[in-house]
């Protein structure tokens, strides 16, 4: 039987009879002789690169398949749900893949998939995978095997930095010069680094828990991200598209090949779209119909997704296109082939959220908490047991939370939970209330050897936030997490309890410093957005009774801004100028943007004739010394160590 034992556990430690169990069970429960996933993620292999390796210009990998190799086992081990083991195993097939002739994708050599689709004269690429590297190296795969050929357009297909980040891998500052149309869908550049750039130091500290990029990768660690494999460490740079689709219906005619378009905005993006080629016979569906039950509320932190309307989209790409697709291919996973699987796969992932929307409110109109309804609810056979209904990377336990939230906010409506003690507070209360830390052991223990996982993290965890020094609590909250990793489907449950587990043991991975945000992407920015995120940085208490008016002008984007700072607040004015400026300032936005991006500093610009100042530019420095430096990396299973004002 498997026990929390000594006080400073390092190294991971076996799966429980209980964990074991329920793998048994899984393996009963799910056809696991359908094999026919296996076949379409090989079909139409061309070629690849040995362990999909891709380096930058450094000799730093930046992606590889090759410590993922444990996954050629067939049998699942103790320590992976067999449900999971078999979606990491067909996430490793990796290369170029003919999905029809004249449309091809390349797979594994990053989390989502670029498709390239061959027009008359060249070649449109569909979403440029996360990095500058990957993207590259797939292109130089794609021109290996079917020949060099121009890139006529780039197709983003929705907002997600993987899908987009790579863009400078595939398209070179002459074919920009060149005028390559770049095409997204409405409202594309507003949502593609908003999403990430208010909240950026708090979702990536979070996503290193969705994700699990510091664990190690074998059978008691990382095997898998749902999605695909796991995120790419390259270079990013976003490109402002030329063109954008508005509304659902129209068409584009690109190097002779015909597009359909439909938009679906708030479904897995803000700004997302689908499309369909009749000279190809080809749908693709982005990142709204894969192999797994998706995400309405990523871990790292999103707005909640709007599963009724992901739902809605699905339903209208049937009647637009049903019956008329040979193939499907999204922008992550292997494709579908024939009009039947075509359909019925779409009919099942639409009815998919349609049940886990529907579901949660009918529960929650009977008055059922978003903790009741994840306990209660379950999905039907004829979608809990199609292999991309499972919950790979979302789960319906988490989603129907989501969905909760959506419509009724945080509040569960008892006031126990208005105004609760933080957890620090609260777990020094708790540990006083059930006797003490040797007390709460002690019935952790039996409760750990009987399988009773979840609340002996709840328990323990409450004494870790009293006691964040007593390693025997250390110690069995991070083998309790363990074992819930183990014995978890889903891909982002698993790297999150195992990433705690890692952090309680070995404390924080030592990160070097965040690196400046890209000129490409600041230049992708609206100077708004630029403010908005000045605006989260300042420090409240320390700005207390200052104020600042700055005048901003921009010689090379015609914009004026006034940039105030009272009551503690940064806000800003755009269109106008005021004679009470403190100070006052003209350059090139590009100018700002190199001083953001760490190219150059205001002093230096100011030296070198860049930024022409009126009135006190002391004021400027007065103004960013109330600026919050955000830290990469933050406590999260344990109590903060430094203290935040």
């Amino acid at each position: 039987m498997t026990q929390a034992t000594d006080a400073t556990p390092q190294s991971p430690k076996a799966a429980s009879p209980s964990v074991i169990a329920q793998h048994a069970a899984t393996l009963k429960a799910l056809p696991f002789s359908d094999t026919r996933d296996f076949d379409d993620a090989a079909r139409g292999f061309l070629g690849t690169i040995e362990n999909a390796k891709v380096t930058n210009a450094q000799g730093r990998v930046v992606w590889s398949l090759e410590p993922y190799g444990f996954l050629s086992a067939e049998a699942a081990p103790p320590t992976v749900d067999p449900s999971l083991w078999r979606q990491s195993r067909l996430n490793m097939h990796h290369g170029l893949f003919e999905v029809v002739p004249g449309v091809y994708q390349v797979r594994g050599l990053d989390i989502a998939n670029m498709t390239l689709i061959e027009g008359d004269k060249g070649v449109i690429v569909v979403d440029t995978l996360t990095s500058i590297e990957g993207a590259r190296a797939a292109m130089e795969l794609y021109f290996q095997h079917r020949g060099k050929r121009p890139v006529a357009a780039m197709i983003f297909t929705h907002t997600h930095t993987d899908h987009w980040g790579g863009a400078r891998g595939v398209v070179d500052d002459d074919m920009l010069a060149a005028g390559v149309p770049i095409i997204a869908p409405n409202l594309f550049m507003e949502h593609a680094v908003s999403e990430n750039i208010i909240a950026g130091p708090a979702m990536l500290r979070r996503a290193q828990y969705q994700f699990g990029p510091f664990l190690a990768k074998g059978v008691h660690g990382h095997v898998d991200c749902g999605l695909g494999k796991t995120m790419a460490a390259g270079g990013v740079a976003l490109l402002r598209p030329t063109d954008l689709i508005i509304t659902t219906g129209e068409k584009r005619i690109i190097d002779g090949v015909e597009f359909e378009f439909q938009m679906a905005p708030n479904s897995e993006a803000p700004a997302e779209m689908h499309f369909f080629i009749p000279r190809y016979k080809l749908l693709n569906l982005a990142e709204n119909c894969t192999h797994n039950f998706h995400n309405l509320l990523p871990f790292r932190g999103a707005d909640v997704r709007d599963a009724l309307a992901w739902s809605k989209y699905l339903g209208e790409a049937l009647q637009m296109w049903g019956g008329k697709a040979q193939a499907m291919c999204g922008q992550h996973h292997w494709p579908v082939w024939g009009r039947d699987r075509i359909d019925t796969m779409i009919r099942q992932q639409r009815d998919l959220y349609k049940y886990a929307h529907d579901q949660t409110i009918r529960l929650m109109n009977h008055g059922l908490n978003a903790a009741e309804i994840a306990e209660t609810i379950r999905l039907p056979q004829s979608l809990g047991g199609a292999w991309h209904g499972r919950g790979y990377y979302g789960h319906i336990r988490h989603n129907v939370k989501a969905i909760y939230q959506k419509y009724l906010g945080w509040y569960d409506a008892n006031p126990v939970n208005l105004d609760a003690l933080p957890p620090v507070e609260s777990g020094k209360k708790y540990v006083e209330y059930m006797g003490g830390a040797d007390a709460i052991l002690k019935r952790a223990a039996a409760d750990f050897a009987k399988g009773e996982f979840r609340f002996v993290a709840q328990a323990v965890s409450h004494l870790v936030f009293a006691e964040p020094d007593n390693q025997a609590a250390r110690a069995m909250l991070a083998d309790t997490f363990e074992q819930l990793g183990y014995a978890a489907e889903s891909s982002t449950w698993r790297n999150a309890y195992l990433f705690g587990a890692q952090e309680l043991r070995q404390g924080m991975p030592k990160t070097p410093p965040r690196s400046p945000m890209p000129r490409e992407t600041l230049a992708a920015l609206r100077t708004e957005q630029l403010f908005d995120v000045l605006g989260v940085r300042l420090n409240g208490p320390k700005a207390d009774g200052k104020r600042i008016v700055l005048n901003w002008s921009f010689t090379d984007t015609g914009e004026t801004f006034v940039l105030n700072l009272e009551n503690s607040a940064l806000t800003y004015i755009k269109g106008m100028q005021t004679p009470d400026a403190h100070a006052g300032f003209t350059l090139a936005r590009g100018t700002l943007d190199e001083v953001i991006a760490k190219l150059t500093t205001f002093p230096e610009a100011v030296g070198a004739g860049k930024v022409k100042v009126a009135g006190d530019p002391k004021q400027l420095g007065e103004l960013m010394a109330l600026m919050d430096e955000f830290p990469r990396m933050f406590e999260i299973v344990e109590p903060k160590r430094s203290v935040v004002a």
